[in-house]
Formats: structure tokens, sequence, C-alpha cells
């Protein structure tokens, strides 16, 4: 058995994820460990997981594979830096530092790091595995084909930068990824995306999303500025950006003064509600991105000759513009890499390793595809919940397996929102029922009740489905099963009702738009999650049960954390998520806490660590 680690670390989303011959034994993010969201440290946590889970130890590893070219990156900066002097003698400056202590050097400190994971006697005898490097958008590419369900596909990789890479196209056959067009920083379309993320006052690299959310409240008023200033978009899909109006390349912020005269006034401030102009460049940007992401595809397609299509890279996140390739049938099939981001470079990277480095053959292909569902953490037994919660002394009911979904389901058509901790964590940013926050579609309140008193998040952000596979198409217009909740798709015509069309801005989240009102934006569409039985059969069977009792296949599904906090791995973490909201019940696989029984010390104790300033 050749067992292969895969390491991401010290940009942004730092993971693991352990092959044995070729398959995917596990994969977790170090946030979802230390607790800090995004987390960029070294994954020790999410290795040591990985290696537990395999029932083998760091010397059993054969080869440990670096997503990165961490000197391919420093000749960028560099370059860079040079390109703006002597402005650019700052950023120099600022960022040689972590590049003197780390990164420069990052072949000893992840040797430093790895032996710091054996043990006192294997220090000294235990020769570390051999260290390999791949190319961030090589392990992009890597995550996105191989455990693709596809012999032949095209793949596109479109994230912020790798090293110079910002966009690639790359032909995907057998154990083969042959490059075929690349995009070179500082012409980046995730970087065009985050510059009014941080306009319009989100965080970057964490805030693209909200943005994504916002965008169907605004009307594209600023597209035509957008092309005729700030990007020049060929047939091909290839482009550059005007950089007169960006200071990410050696700046602090990624925009500058004429980026806030463009458009009238400086950039909204952290957290600050938006405005009706905010809410027209969040649409503007996003149209720009979903056209310029269509072209690419188109091009793609039409280069060779191939429509499937593979994904990856944090744009692969934007499940916007995805469900717009698929609606406008610009491939035959999408396949996105669930973990898209930098998360997923560690998946790419040792799968590199076995099919290119070790010249080993892909398996037959695993339906829907390899990634076992995304389910690819930690799980916790039953007696390990139930140590846990004689330890911290709460009260539970302890629930049977022919009962559980029923009772559960039953809570959840009475309104009530619950907590689902079961099976192993995902891997990936999306929560897919087993760290979700469940609650029922239907409610005409559930939407606001979430998002204030549970989420603790901006009000305007909306909610995803879940959705039994076979009833998907009586709710949604979905060309393609959306297994990983990376497709948005159209409430489907018979489960819309009108609207007062002259309420404009964010005072339309506040209507009704359908008969699962707690799942439908504004522009009548859902992010879609299809649970397929035998994929997921433990978030099946639950939502079987739902349907059974209310003729409803559909629950709300979110990520199981609060806001500012990565989703819950642990027993531990669930529990302190449950007593610090407004949550009704947890189920801590057979286990049922219900909030109204919790000690009134419990959840003070809770909410105090939840707002301390730590």
């Amino acid at each position: 058995m050749k067992y292969i680690l895969g390491i991401s670390s010290y940009y942004h989303d730092s993971a693991a994820t352990l092959l044995a011959d070729g398959v995917i034994v596990a994969a977790a993010q170090q946030e979802r460990f230390s607790r800090q969201k995004h987390d960029a440290g070294f994954p020790a946590d999410a290795i040591r997981y990985c290696l537990a889970e395999a029932g083998i130890r760091l010397a059993d590893v054969s080869a440990v594979v670096y997503y990165d070219k961490p000197l391919l990156k420093f000749e960028r900066l560099l370059e860079t830096f040079m390109a703006h002097a002597p402005r650019g003698f700052a950023a120099f400056v600022r960022a040689m530092p972590v590049w003197l202590k780390e990164k420069l050097f990052l072949k000893s400190v992840l040797r430093r790091e790895l032996r710091a994971l054996l043990d006192d006697d294997e220090s000294k005898k235990v020769a570390l595995p051999q260290l390999l490097f791949s190319q961030h958008h090589q392990a992009h590419a890597a995550s996105a084909f191989f455990p693709s369900p596809f012999d032949k596909a095209v793949v596109l990789c479109l994230d912020g930068v790798g090293e110079w890479v910002t966009s690639s196209v790359w032909l995907g056959e057998g154990k083969a990824l042959t490059p075929l067009q690349q995009i070179h920083f500082p012409h980046s379309l995730g970087l065009l995306y985050s510059a009014f993320t941080q306009y319009c006052g989100f965080k970057v690299n964490s805030g693209e999303y909200k943005l994504m959310g916002l965008a169907p409240y605004g009307e594209p008023r600023y597209v035509d500025v957008i092309y005729r200033e700030l990007i020049d978009v060929k047939a091909d899909g290839s482009f550059s950006l005007n950089m007169r109006y960006f200071d990410y390349p050696v700046g602090k912020r990624m925009i500058n003064r004429h980026f806030e005269a463009l458009f009238d006034g400086p950039a909204l401030p952290f957290d600050t509600e938006p405005a009706q102009k905010h809410l027209d460049l969040a649409r503007s940007v996003q149209q720009v991105v979903e056209e310029v992401v269509l072209r690419i595809v188109r091009h793609a397609t039409s280069l060779t000759g191939c429509r499937n299509v593979c994904l990856a890279g944090g744009v692969a996140l934007n499940c916007v513009a995805n469900g717009r390739i698929v609606d406008e049938q610009a491939c035959d099939v999408l396949w996105i890499q669930p973990a898209a981001g930098d998360a997923g470079g560690a998946l790419g990277a040792a799968m590199l390793a076995w099919h290119q480095y070790y010249q080993q053959p892909r398996s037959a292909a695993m339906l829907p595809d390899q990634m076992q569902g995304a389910m690819l953490g930690p799980a916790f037994s039953n007696k390990q919940i139930e140590q846990e919660l004689q330890r911290q002394q709460l009260p539970y009911e302890q629930l049977t397996a022919d009962t559980r979904n029923d009772i559960v389901a039953k809570l959840l058509a009475q309104g009530a929102v619950v907590g689902c901790f079961q099976g192993r964590m995902e891997f990936g940013p999306r929560a897919l029922g087993n760290r979700s926050i469940l609650a029922d579609a239907r409610s005409i309140d559930m939407q606001r009740v979430l998002n204030v008193k549970i989420k603790q998040r901006e009000s305007f952000r909306p909610f995803a489905p879940a959705v039994m596979a076979e009833h998907a198409a009586r709710y949604f217009n979905l060309r393609q099963q959306s297994p990983y909740m990376l497709l948005v798709a159209a409430i489907a015509e018979g489960q819309r009702l009108p609207v007062n069309d002259t309420i404009a801005g964010l005072a339309k989240r506040n209507q009704i738009r359908s008969t699962l009102p707690a799942i439908t934006h504004v522009d009548y569409s859902a992010r879609v999650q299809t649970v397929d039985a035998k994929q997921q059969p433990a978030f099946y069977a639950l939502l079987q049960a739902f349907y059974q009792l209310t003729s409803c296949p559909v629950l709300i599904n979110t990520s199981f954390n609060v806001r500012g906090e990565p989703p819950v791995c642990s027993p531990a973490d669930a529990i302190a998520g449950f007593l610090a909201t407004d949550m009704d019940y947890l189920l801590l696989e057979d286990f049922l806490l219900t909030k109204a029984d919790q000690p009134k010390d419990a959840i003070a104790q809770a909410l105090q660590r939840q707002f301390s300033p730590d």
C-alpha cells in the first residue's frame, strides 16, 4: 500500500489529504480543528487526523506533496516590486519578514513541521517521507479532473493567483493533464471580483460569496463601465485588467483612488449595510464575471472538441456562474471540485503525484465521482458523543435508529431549527447534511430567524435547499444533479408566487416569492443540493422521513456554524454552537438535545465564550 499526503498551507485555507493507492482516505481543513476561520497555518491537526483515519504513522507515507512552488511565487513578487519601483519598495519591506522566516525556505520549514509530528523515539530514527512540490494551478487542475467521472475533460482553473497563473485551461485525458492556455498576474478574474468585494464593505478572501448573494438585489447599471474602464475581454475569454484602478500588486488594498473616483466615492467601511449603488455594483461585476467565464468555457470546448468540463479554483465556487454554464448548455456535463479553493489544492497535489510522478493509472470511474460525497473528515461514535455529553453534564435523549428520522422530521415540520451532526465531516466549504443546520423551507419567517438568531449574519443572505434528487425537477429548473451545492438554479414556474415589482433594493428580501419562501432568493433562484440515496444515505433518509410526513422533499440546509467561525468538527464544537444560539434541538448521531432542557449556566458560559474578545 502506497500512501501519499497532500498539503496546502501558508496562504489561506490550509488542508491535508491522504491517498492510499490513489484512493482518497481522508481530507480536512485545518480551520475545523483550530477553530480559526480560513486558518493558513501548517495543517498539523488535519495531518494527524488523516494519519489516524488510515491507522498509519507518518513513517508509513511514501511522499508528502505541497501544492505550490514558493520560489516561483517569490520570483513573481520580486518582479512585481521592481516593476513598481520606487513605490514597490514598501511592499517589498512588508513582505520580506514572512518570506525570510518561512516561505522562502519552505522545504526546511515543512521538514521541521513534519518532524514535529513524530514522537521523540521516531524523530531520532525515522527518515521523513520524500517531499515533492506541484504548481498551484496544476494542483487545482488535478483536483478537478482526477476525482471526476470523466476519462477526458476540459479543465478550467480560475482563482486570484497561484505562482504567476490566475486562469488556466487544461485537457485531462486518462492520467495526463496538458496545459493549453494561461493568463498571468496581475490580470485576474478572482482579484477583480475581490476588488468589488472590498469596495462593497466585505472582507477579501472570505466575503466574495456575500457579494454574490447581494447581486440579485441590484441592477446591472455598471456593466458598461466595467467593460470600458476595468477589463478588456476578447472573444476567446482571454482578458486583461486596466491596472490604473487597482492597488493590489504592491499596495495594502485591492483598489485605489482612481477606482473610488470611477464609482463616485470611497469604499464602504467593513460591515456597513450597503446602499443601492453597492447592490448595483455587485450585480454588475457578477454579470461580467459570468460572461467572461462563459466565453472561456465555450472557447475551451471548441478548442478541444470535448464538452465535459471540470472546474476548480476560488472562482469555481461562484455558484451563479456555474448555473449559467449549465443553463446555457456551454458544455454537456459540468463537474466542480467541492473543495475548489486552496484546501482542494492539497487533494490535487496528492493525486498529481499518484498519477504523474508514480505513473499510476486512474481507476475505473466511480459514479457520480471519486469524492465519496465529500464526506472525508472525522466521524464520532455514539460512545464518544455520550462521553462528551456526560462530561458536560447535559441532559439528552437517546433515540433508536428506527425512530430517529421520524422524530426529527416531526420537529422540523413543527417549525423547529435542528442542528444535525452525523457521519463524517464534509471536505470543502459546503455543509451537505453531516455538519448542517436544518429547517423547514416552507416557513415564511425561517430565512429571517436563521440569519438573525442562529447564523448571526447579514439579513440579505439566502439559504440553500437540500432536495431528494428524484424530486428536484418539481421544484427547480436543473439540467443536471448538484450533489455538492455548487449550482444555482431557477425555482420552477409551478412553485413561484407573484410579487410587487415596484419594490427595490434590500426591501425585496421581505417578499414571499414561492411555495418555499425560506430558500427562494429575490431573483427566484436557489443554490441547490440534490441528495441521492446511494451517495448520502443518512441525510437522504431524514429528507425522506420529512417528505413522508409533509409531502415536501425539501429542507433548508446551511452550515453548522455561527458568524466568524468555521463549521463544527467535533461533538464539543456542535454543543458549543447549539448552546450559544437560539437553535431548538441538536441531533448528535442518535442523541437528541432539547434547548429548553439545557442548564442555564451552560448556556451562559457558551454565550460568554462566543462573544468574548478572543
